[in-house]
């Protein structure tokens, strides 16, 4: 459990070696296309017709289908306006603004950046505040970025390899070797995840993404015997430990109005006792850590 240090962090990012499923369609343009490329990728991805993007960005219809086919060379302030309406993420807007022959805008530090401590001190608050609940940080592809001193407790018996930085926590949490074997409602909180992956592909149109998807949805798993109907506030993440089941909610806590990549893709998932039985449980849990 080493590799779990509380506060951790670790600025690597995961891919995922599991064949896609992604749709070439559905890619993003390559790095060397033109603007218009990438324009009508986001447009099409968002399902907006050249109209639709043209009344939102207040410009005329033909003069988007110029910007779209190279005829016109839109300028950095357009590029910026297409991708707010687009609702394009920070690291995409600035492949949008080299396309357009723009220096990039967004600056993509890691939290261990000097220039990013108030954030780091931010997060290292958030982690530590939360015990003796569990507590964890992840970039946009589910990389552990940091945690706090209450999740290398849950872990015991998983694959070593599974713990190897970078650490994906869905992978973790859903593999055979990893969690997956001592979830009480592995069906429900499988659909749970691949449901917000789901969302997360569709808002990021992160292939990276979806070839994780595609893995996570290949995992075998045990179907829900016993477990009473999902909650209709929250899906609950039920754990088979040697202190009994333990059973939680989380929320996550992101950086508001982000002006740097790394913290706009940057999430706090913090577990909360679902029950009276799991909060005395982790008492306990904390209580065997500190004697040890």
């Amino acid at each position: 459990m080493a590799a779990y240090a509380a506060c951790h962090y670790d600025a690597a990012m995961t891919s995922s070696t599991a064949p896609s499923s992604f749709h070439a369609a559905h890619r993003p343009p390559d790095a060397r296309a033109p603007f218009g490329d990438h324009l009508r990728h986001w447009r099409q991805h968002r399902r907006l017709s050249q109209q639709g993007l043209a009344l939102e960005a207040e410009i005329s219809t033909r003069h988007l289908s110029y910007v779209e086919t190279g005829r016109a060379q839109p300028s950095r302030e357009m590029v910026l306006r297409l991708a707010e309406r687009l609702s394009v993420p920070l690291r995409e807007r600035n492949a949008l603004l080299v396309a357009a022959g723009f220096a990039p805008m967004y600056q993509a530090r890691p939290l261990n950046h000097p220039d990013l401590a108030a954030a780091r001190q931010a997060v290292e608050l958030v982690l530590k505040g939360h015990e003796p609940n569990p507590a964890l940080a992840v970039d946009r592809h589910w990389s552990l970025v940091a945690a706090n001193a209450v999740v290398p407790l849950l872990l015991d018996g998983v694959a070593p390899w599974l713990l190897e930085p970078p650490v994906n926590v869905l992978r973790l949490s859903l593999h055979p070797e990893g969690l997956g074997a001592r979830l009480v409602n592995a069906g429900q909180w499988r659909t749970h995840l691949l449901h917000r992956l789901q969302q997360q592909i569709a808002a990021t149109a992160d292939s990276e993404l979806q070839t994780l998807h595609d893995e996570l949805a290949a995992y075998p798993f045990a179907e829900d015997k016993g477990s009473p109907p999902p909650s209709p506030i929250a899906v609950p993440f039920e754990l088979h430990t040697d202190l009994g089941t333990l059973s939680f909610i989380s929320t996550i806590t992101i950086f508001g109005t982000p002006v740097d990549v790394t913290l706009q893709e940057l999430a706090v998932e913090s577990f909360f006792p679902a029950n009276a039985e799991t909060q005395v449980a982790l008492l306990q849990l904390q209580q065997r850590h500190r004697a040890a």
